[in-house]
């Protein structure tokens, strides 16, 4: 399990410690870990699998945040239970996750006398914010198509595969743009012998 997580923010001690501290849960695909508007019990940490965060506008359309990947966490569920209120982000499984869930006054505790464990939320809140600074920079300055290709190219490499399964609805809602244009920008890459389309796949062909 700890192989897993190597080369990530963070350390053996620290999960050793949170692992007394927590429990282990595997979740399969899709489930969603955290909805909008739930009140945070837990903080959950991805020990394998990853998780993606999605933002939830008003008209339902959702556009992704980040990976929760091995070895980090949703910091956004521990400054939402910080604070009292409810869930601003829905997360949902990516791949097959083990996922370790911190209850919440077990977090509160460990920053009392655990420093690693403040120094990986520090730590994780500049990564996420980073992130969170190149979906505007997208979303603002970028076409559909570049954030596409992007978000393929991102997949792949998380996911360790040119071979992706999912639909072109899923595709649009990460994007939080219409199913239509998500298929007809598919199409295109194709004609240019990016990827290759079957049902509810893409296979990626260049190199990314």
């Amino acid at each position: 399990m700890n192989n897993a997580i190597e080369n990530t923010l963070i350390s053996k001690p620290l999960l050793d410690r949170l692992i007394s501290e927590g429990t282990l849960r595997t979740f399969e695909p899709e489930t969603v870990i955290i909805d909008e508007n739930d009140y945070i019990k837990s903080v959950p940490i991805v020990i394998s699998g990853s998780i993606k965060v999605l933002k939830i506008d008003e008209d339902g359309k959702e556009v992704l945040l980040y990976y929760i990947k091995p070895g980090e966490s949703c910091v956004m569920s521990f400054l939402g239970a910080t604070c009292n209120q409810t869930s601003k982000i829905k997360a949902i499984v990516e791949e097959k996750a083990e996922v370790l869930m911190l209850p919440i006054h077990k977090s509160f505790e460990l920053i009392k006398d655990n420093p690693a464990w403040l120094e990986f939320i520090f730590q994780l809140y500049n990564r996420r914010f980073e992130e969170l600074l190149d979906v505007v920079n997208s979303v603002v300055f970028q076409h559909v198509d570049d954030r596409l290709w992007d978000l393929l190219k991102k997949k792949v490499k998380m996911l360790k595969t040119s071979e992706l399964i999912l639909t072109h609805q899923q595709l649009a809602d990460e994007l939080g743009t219409a199913r239509e244009v998500v298929s007809r920008l598919l199409k295109q890459l194709e004609k240019n012998d990016q990827v290759k389309l079957s049902r509810n796949r893409v296979t990626v062909l260049a190199d990314v």
